[in-house]
């Protein structure tokens, strides 16, 4: 079973947007389902690498989109962005080191921090960038 379900709650009504949400949920399940099969730390290492890399793409252009829209609340929501990248950051860090297995307890923050992000600020600029003109 999927650690995140995609539905239209999570939906921003910007098609790049969801479309790259969509992408981060599938690969948060990814690693979700290599953990729980307990693939190999290469493998688990593999993902999270691809999740990272991934998740820094979005966020960028999701703040290009933000800042060359005039958004208001433009710095505040890169300030989560960054805290969040630090945070998992630290988690990789710790996994490749060993001091840090990748356990529910991670992919619960993972999840919660994503769903709650989503339904929460990035909902919130739809109906902005909506108005000026972004579908």
């Amino acid at each position: 079973m999927a650690l995140i379900t995609w539905n239209d709650k999570l939906s921003v009504q910007i098609r790049q947007c969801d479309d790259e949400h969509k992408r981060l949920i599938e690969m948060v399940n990814q690693l979700h389902d290599a953990m729980k099969e307990g693939k190999g730390k290469q493998v688990i290492g593999d993902v999270l690498n691809g999740l990272i890399s991934y998740t820094k793409n979005h966020f960028a252009a999701e703040e290009q989109l933000l800042k060359s829209h005039g958004y208001p609340d433009y710095e505040k929501h890169k300030k989560e962005h960054n805290q969040l990248t630090l945070t998992v950051l630290d988690l990789q860090k710790g996994y490749e080191a060993g001091s840090a297995p990748l356990s529910q307890s991670v992919m619960n923050f993972l999840k919660d921090w994503l769903t709650n992000h989503i339904q929460g600020v990035d909902k919130v600029y739809g109906p902005y960038l909506n108005g000026k003109g972004v579908k």
